[in-house]
């Protein structure tokens, strides 16, 4: 999910998560990537959802059209998607209600 196409990844942090809708989580982690990140001039904020067997690998980061200080950021957004509170509340968003994704 991403705002320009083909998404690039100038910033990218990876992590897995259980098997649930890729859509509505890739929209939530964009959501608070953008609210973490949001003072980073230039910033274009992009979500990769792939199913991974039992579970999803979630690539988030985006590009930069502007220079940046890319380890802070990187540090900020992994802090996002290693938030315990911030991954219960994608996971009751995005739980699969018999459909397939």
């Amino acid at each position: 999910m991403a705002r320009r196409l083909p998404a690039r990844f100038d910033l990218c942090v990876e992590t897995t998560l259980p098997l649930m809708s890729r859509r509505k989580l890739a929209l939530q982690i964009r959501q608070d990537m953008w609210r973490v990140l949001q003072n980073l001039r230039g910033f274009l904020p992009a979500v990769s959802v792939t199913r991974l067997g039992d579970g999803v690998q979630v690539r988030a980061g985006g590009q930069f059209t502007c220079p940046v200080h890319i380890p802070s950021a990187e540090a900020k957004l992994r802090d996002m998607l290693n938030d315990a509170a911030r991954r219960q509340r994608w996971s009751n968003f995005a739980k699969r209600k018999g459909a397939s994704c």
